[in-house]
């Protein structure tokens, strides 16, 4: 008896404790739920969903190396795979490394039996074997014995006899012997060098891949001189292939063109000053804030509709960029910034409209650094990405800023690790966009993206042309780029270098692939971001609570003021240029639009002399008193409208004006004027004539042109849509190994045996499910035949004798040596199954 494990149940049931949490953290779908026991364990290992996941996050060399034990004999020895890695020149670097990519493999249950056996998991192994409608990322086509499956015995012979290999009696033996020929280096080499120099041409044409091509009916002297002698096989149709052994002998042994057992370097870095760097952050984090105010404040009576199928219209989009004085994208990250962070959100009202949220007052209130903490806590963990918006979706509709549909689940796992590349560099040091990327792509490489174009043998020959392909959608290389850029715009990020908030930021991210998975939960992010804005408040500039007055109707704020100054400002003047320092400017419309909002000119002099570090220049203050004087001087009130004015010439001279025919005036007395137009409308009338009149009320007070602020119901910010089955805690995988053994122990303990009556002829055997479904998972992984018992849908009972291939989904399929075919038996209709000798098929 020998300890070396016949399934992958087995080898996890001599794990450590820490070697299957290991795994469940490495894979935490296994949790869902958690396995009653190994065996349970061991299937939902090898299910496709679950492994596609786990081989989807190896790195480029785990993954070559899990492609190369795909195209390998199964069970394949360590040296096989150190060989077909490294081919007949070795390589140090992958030897170093081969040890590192097979132990990943085996800690995540891809990979499992000792280093002279080792056994790619089937599934795996079905993924990555190449077909042709799936080619492997080897580039390397099917065996001999594969290729040639249905061929002819009489062509099989002639082909080993063009090959110089004697007859056979059969045609097993016949494709051995063409197997071992193009294993044999000296045989291959002394047969290459009789072949014409255009089939050589062909041969490295396929070489790397795709390893199929097509014919013509007729092909080619050289064409032919390669099918006749098998390194050429029919694959159906017109279409030929490269056979694996002959591909792997013209490459060196090689199963990949290049290997890449380490990752790429991230150069060349630039090294600045930390400090340089950390100002630059905080500048653009200062920039950041100043942008979703404004955003804040052109959505302050309420912003643009909502689509009908969700998000904000092209038009709108438009017109919020306009108003940010920004490109379209970057507004939409903006909107996608500020309604993260719960400061923007629908109303949800019958007519439906964008607006702040109440909890975007509170934002206004707080400090900068802590404004900045909220944006950051909602921007790090978030999936929502506006990189997307303006793309089309799966149905070929434009996807909307703030709409549906934008959520994309690996979007704070890539943010993470691409920030966390930075953290590794030394502060203050920065690397280019394109080896950050380049790092990223071999840590999580996209299998598909990048292949090779196709071509066919004709092609190469030159009777044809070859065909190229679309380019894949690489979405993580976007949502990296994505994320660089948003972290500058952030201040996360100054010059390309992360600042020292930054560094807090992100916490542990900087460690590996597997830190930046394990996303943290909202209370950490959230203590995170306030941490770093703690560093971040020193860099940042402190409010002014003054201004500097110029003769020429301009006020100039050297920096970013309080909050109360820069709103009655804002009032009083309108904004003419902004950057390092603000540009306001007093026109008659703007002074007047201060005295309607219910500020008298004494207390604008009053004000502008509180708030200037400069005199109040003469031209100014003359504008005010002239304004305020004719300010009211005419009265709007509602009849349909009627002017009023104690000034009786004045009224008799809007009469004379055409300009005034609009209005359609007529004078009810000396002093008042009745329109028949509405009060709002006879206002614009007279103030475009260049009037200054007033509203008032049914009293005969003045009405304050004040409009009041439009906010939404209580919002909560979006929840990310996570990828995958959350990261299990320390507690939960304890919990669950502890879990494992105990139903491990129950289900394998040995039981006190009872006495059972002989069974009658014929009858059938009788096992559990659970032992019915691990034995047909061994059998499949041993290639041994079963003894089955089998009810049919008509209830009719039979005994059959089986070679299992897959166990998946609740069906076995299996061959049938009963019937001596193929066929699928649902597992509830097998009353158990029993083992057989070795020679009983």
């Amino acid at each position: 008896m020998t300890d070396t494990p016949r399934t992958l149940a087995e080898e996890l049931r001599t794990r450590t404790d820490s070697g299957l949490i290991g795994l469940l953290r490495a894979r935490p779908d296994l949790l869902n739920p958690v396995p009653g026991d190994v065996t349970q364990l061991a299937t939902r290992a090898g299910t496709r969903a679950s492994v596609v996941r786990a081989v989807e996050r190896l790195d480029r060399f785990a993954l070559q190396a899990a492609e190369a034990l795909a195209v390998a004999p199964d069970p394949c020895p360590y040296a096989t795979l150190g060989a077909l890695m490294s081919g007949d020149a070795g390589d140090e670097a992958v030897t170093a490394e081969l040890p590192r990519a097979v132990a990943e493999l085996r800690a995540q249950a891809l990979v499992w039996g000792p280093d002279d056996r080792l056994r790619l998991v089937r599934t795996a192994r079905e993924l990555l074997t190449p077909s042709p409608a799936h080619p492997s990322p080897t580039g390397l086509g099917p065996t001999v014995a594969e290729a040639t499956a249905g061929m002819s015995p009489g062509r099989l012979q002639e082909i080993i006899a063009a090959a110089g290999l004697p007859a056979t009696h059969d045609p097993v033996s016949a494709v051995a012997a063409l197997t071992s020929l193009f294993r044999d280096r000296a045989g291959m080499a002394a047969l290459l060098d009789t072949a014409p120099a255009e089939s050589v041409a062909v041969l490295d044409k396929l070489l790397w891949g795709p390893p199929y091509g097509g014919v013509t009916d007729r092909p080619a002297p050289h064409l032919q001189w390669l099918l006749d002698r098998g390194l050429l096989i029919p694959a159906g149709g017109r279409n030929v292939v490269l056979p694996r052994e002959a591909a792997l002998h013209l490459r060196g042994g090689r199963a990949h063109r290049a290997p890449e057992p380490l990752p790429p370097a991230l150069s060349p870095t630039t090294e600045r000053d930390p400090q340089l760097v950390d100002s630059a952050a905080a500048s653009q984090a200062f920039t950041a804030l100043a942008t979703v105010e404004e955003l804040l404040k052109e959505w302050d009576l309420g912003g643009p509709p909502v689509l009908r199928a969700g998000g904000l219209s092209v038009r709108d989009l438009k017109r919020t960029a306009v108003a940010l004085d920004t490109t379209e994208q970057l507004a939409a990250f903006w909107l996608e910034l500020a309604y993260a962070a719960g400061l923007i959100a629908s109303d949800g009202e019958a007519d439906e409209r964008y607006a702040a949220t109440p909890a975007a007052e509170e934002w206004l209130e707080l400090p900068d650094p802590e404004r900045w903490a909220v944006l950051a806590a909602g921007w790090l963990p978030a999936t929502r990405t506006p990189g997307v918006v303006g793309t089309a979706d799966a149905k070929g509709r434009a996807l909307a800023a703030l709409g549906p549909n934008l959520d994309r689940s690996a979007a704070p796992e890539v943010r993470r690790r691409a920030l966390g590349l930075l953290a590794d560099l030394p502060a203050g040091t920065s690397a280019p966009a394109t080896a950050v990327l380049s790092r990223l792509r071999w840590e999580r490489p996209l299998r598909g993206a990048g292949a090779a174009p196709a071509q066919d043998a004709a092609a190469a020959s030159g009777e044809g042309s070859p065909a190229t392909p679309a380019p894949g959608d690489d979405l993580r290389t976007r949502l990296a780029q994505w994320a660089l850029s948003e972290a500058e715009l952030l201040g996360v990020t100054g010059r390309g270098a992360l600042a020292t908030h930054g560094r807090t930021l992100i916490g542990a991210a900087g460690g590996s692939p597997q830190d930046a998975a394990v996303l943290p939960t909202p209370a950490e992010t959230g203590a995170a971001a306030s941490h770093a804005a703690d560093l971040l408040a020193p860099l940042l500039p402190e409010p002014l609570d003054h201004v500097l007055l110029q003769a020429d109707l301009t006020a100039v704020a050297p920096g970013p003021l309080r909050r109360p100054l820069a709103e009655a400002l804002g009032v009083l003047a309108d904004i003419e240029s902004k950057g390092g320092a603000t540009v306001y400017r007093f026109t008659p419309g703007s002074v007047r639009r201060a005295l309607d909002a219910g500020r008298s000119a004494a207390e604008l002099q009053e004000f502008l002399h509180a708030h200037s570090r400069t005199p109040v220049p003469q031209p100014l203050a003359y504008l005010i008193d002239d304004v305020a004087r004719r300010h009211g001087q005419l009265r709007i009130g509602a009849a349909a409208a009627y002017v009023r004015c104690d000034d009786d010439a004045l009224l008799s001279e809007i009469l004379a004006d055409r300009r005034a025919a609009p209005l359609r005036l007529r004078r009810l007395a000396p002093t008042v004027l009745a329109a028949q137009t509405a009060p709002e409308q006879l206002l614009d009338g007279l103030r475009a004539m260049g009037y200054a009149p007033a509203a008032e009320s049914a009293a005969g007070d003045v009405l304050i042109a004040r409009a009041d602020s439009y906010r939404t119901a209580p919002r909560s910010a979006p929840a990310p849509v996570p990828d995958g089955p959350p990261s299990p805690d320390a507690t939960l995988l304890e919990a669950a190994v502890r879990a494992i053994r105990a139903g491990d122990l129950a289900a394998t303990a040995e039981r006190k045996p009872v006495r059972a009556p002989a069974p009658s002829p014929g009858a059938l055997p009788r096992t559990t499910s659970a032992e019915t479904l691990a034995t047909m998972q061994a059998a499949v992984l041993t290639s041994s035949a079963l003894w089955i018992g089998y009810v049919n849908a008509d209830g009719a009972a039979s005994q059959r004798v089986i070679a299992p291939v897959r166990v998946e989904g609740g069906f076995v399929t299996a061959y049938d040596h009963t019937s001596d075919e193929v066929r699928t038996y649902p597992l509830h209709r097998i009353t158990g199954v029993a083992e057989l000798a070795d020679d009983a098929v």
